[in-house]
């Protein structure tokens, strides 16, 4: 059954972002990351790809890890904002804006922190930069979406940000999967390259 299937998909990948975070070594963790990535995207039932993209699969591709990609960023609250986010469908997504990440990268950066509002909620970051379209994923990458597992850490006021560990959403790969899309505050005027992008 396809809820099952999902259901081991969401258990496998809450288990190796918890091996994220307890890693002493974060580029020893992203290669871990990497390899489990790959396992499943070529031979888990809910695979992003399509049939016709596994038989060729021989894995993702990513940018080489780059240390200073990973930052602490602290947590701003800002007043919250419901707002509708653009998808790769026809509808948008309801979440609601309730602080703003401030972290240096190449400069002082900032990027919105999202709650999902719908069933299940979780802290959301997607973000754009000056390597979209070109040397990554048009619409977006992601780094957070807890309601999927992807959580790399942090305290009260503050949360890890490793650019290394950016991916792309499933539509990235097969139009039939509706992903939320980078909103407007999360379009870096920098060049982040960290994490997934095209090409070998």
């Amino acid at each position: 059954m396809d809820e099952l299937t999902l259901l081991d998909w969401k258990r496998r990948i809450f288990e190796l972002y918890a091996e994220i975070r307890a890693a002493a070594d974060p580029a020893e963790a992203w290669r871990r990351w990497r390899a489990v990535r790959d396992a499943l995207f070529a031979s888990h039932p809910q695979t992003p790809l399509t049939a016709e993209a596994r038989a060729t699969f021989t894995g993702l591709p990513y940018f080489d890890y780059d240390p200073a990609l990973r930052v602490v960023g602290a947590v701003e609250p800002a007043p919250l904002e419901r707002r509708e986010i653009a998808t790769s469908g026809e509808e948008p997504y309801a979440f609601t804006r309730f602080a703003r990440m401030r972290f240096a990268l190449a400069g002082e950066q900032t990027l919105d922190l999202y709650w999902l509002d719908g069933y299940g909620s979780g802290v959301f970051l997607s973000f754009a930069d000056a390597t979209s379209g070109h040397e990554t994923y048009g619409a977006c990458r992601y780094l957070l979406d807890t309601v999927k597992g992807s959580d790399l850490g942090g305290g009260d006021d503050e949360l890890v940000l490793d650019f290394n560990f950016a991916y792309n959403p499933s539509c990235a790969y097969d139009p039939r999967w509706v992903c939320p899309l980078a909103p407007p505050g999360n379009r870096l005027a920098v060049a982040i390259r960290g994490g997934e992008r095209y090409g070998q």
